[in-house]
């Protein structure tokens, strides 16, 4: 069985029993036991007797997809939040016409009874109309914020080769300005952390390159 193995930030790894070619779509069960049919990319390491290959599912499923789907989930519960906010809010109007009119309580009278749970309907709804409206605004927060990242890419995808390469290339360029007094220096760390850029770019190229190329 080939089960998912934890390589790196973002990168699961196909833990195999036996070798496979690149191209091959083999079967990848999660720890819950669900398979996911899987495209091989290359090998990364052997150790103990297992082959990890670096791996996508055939599906196209990714982290871009992944924060698709859970911004619509969040815009669907924002949608029946909203729904349900506007629903108590009706439901608090029930009694607006008697209510309007704003006469005291008649105390002792018949009415009294009827009179003080139309006030307590109305406020009890109102209040959930406003908590249900206020959980509808968080959903829409959470949604946008997935759907931010829809456009993400980190190693575990193939096009992290070029989006690091690019990357890489505009690290050397601010790194070798910032030598050059092309672009300034705004603290004594300046060319420090420039070059720590460099470095950490480089150093993702290389791993998407192994990854995927």
């Amino acid at each position: 069985m080939n089960t998912y193995y934890k390589f790196c930030p973002n990168v699961f790894l196909a833990k195999c029993e036996e070798k496979h070619e690149k191209g091959e779509v083999i079967e990848v069960t999660t720890k819950h036991g669900k398979e996911n049919e899987s495209i091989v990319f290359n090998l990364i390491f052997e150790r103990d007797g297992f082959y990890y290959y670096s791996i996508v599912r055939a599906d196209g499923f990714n982290v871009q997809e992944w924060a698709k789907r859970k911004a619509e989930r969040r815009l669907n519960w924002a949608a029946s939040a909203e729904q349900k906010s506007n629903e108590y809010y009706e439901k608090s109007n029930k009694d607006r016409n008697f209510l309007s009119l704003g006469e005291p309580i008649k105390v002792g009278h018949h009415s009294e009874r009827r009179h003080r749970k139309a006030i307590e309907d109305a406020w009890n709804n109102m209040g959930k109309s406003v908590e249900f409206d206020e959980k509808a605004r968080e959903h829409e927060r959470i949604a946008q914020y997935w759907a931010n990242k829809a456009d993400t890419i980190n190693l575990s995808m193939p096009e992290s080769v070029d989006y690091y390469e690019h990357k890489l290339a505009v690290a050397k360029e601010y790194h070798e300005g910032m030598k050059s007094g092309k672009y300034p220096r705004e603290h004594s760390y300046s060319l420090t952390y420039a070059k720590k850029a460099v470095n950490e770019a480089q150093k993702n190229f290389d791993l998407a390159k192994k990854l995927w190329l």
